[in-house]
């Protein structure tokens, strides 16, 4: 409780200072966030240097927008959502939003257990970032950040029902991907075991 306490008063002083162009509270307040913000970009975007472009007009929207914040809820939470926003903009802005592939749906479900075993948070992290730009926007919005389909249809110009297709295609995309990855282990396995 005390270490909550402190950082809402670290947080209140970055922003008075802030609101009155202090440089050194506005770096603070960028060193405490961007590696965060950074990832959240790098969501939605694939390439590192254009998802750090975006995280920095972030930033420069958040101390335009500064004095909007009133407080309700998490700042932190306040910062994502503009995070959010610019990196839908930059998708937008590049047209690259709308890119689908086919799939065939997947013929099995993954063994879950043993993906466990054989992949770590970076592996899946990897894999999400190979969706089409499409399917990983929504995807992450949906699971990872947490909105509503009428929210993420909202926020991208898209039916609710279209985000619902986008989510689901790339649920199947990422169940593909996990089945190609259970039979490389399997195989991997099967070669081991050859009586050598």
């Amino acid at each position: 409780m005390k270490l909550r306490i402190e950082k809402s008063v670290q947080e209140n002083e970055w922003i008075d200072a802030c609101l009155k162009n202090d440089r050194k509270a506005q770096r603070a307040l960028y060193e405490r966030y961007a590696p965060k913000m950074l990832g959240i970009c790098a969501r939605y975007i694939r390439d590192r240097s254009e998802a750090e472009d975006v995280m920095i007009k972030g930033f420069m929207r958040v101390f335009e927008k500064l004095e909007t914040y009133q407080g309700k809820g998490s700042f932190e939470g306040w910062i994502c959502r503009i995070m959010v926003n610019e990196a839908l903009g930059y998708l937008r802005k590049n047209k690259s939003m709308y890119l689908e592939v086919e799939i065939e749906k997947a013929e099995r479900e993954p063994d879950l257990n043993k993906i466990d075993q054989m992949m770590q948070a970076g592996d899946i992290i990897k894999i999400i970032n190979e969706l089409p730009v499409g399917y990983r926007t929504v995807f992450n919005m949906y699971a990872i950040e947490g909105y509503s389909h009428k929210e993420i249809g909202e926020m991208l110009g898209i039916s609710e029902n279209t985000s619902k297709s986008q989510l689901s295609r790339a649920r199947m995309l990422l169940q593909k991907r996990l089945l190609e990855m259970e039979n490389m282990l399997d195989q991997k396995v099967e070669g081991g075991y050859d009586g050598k």
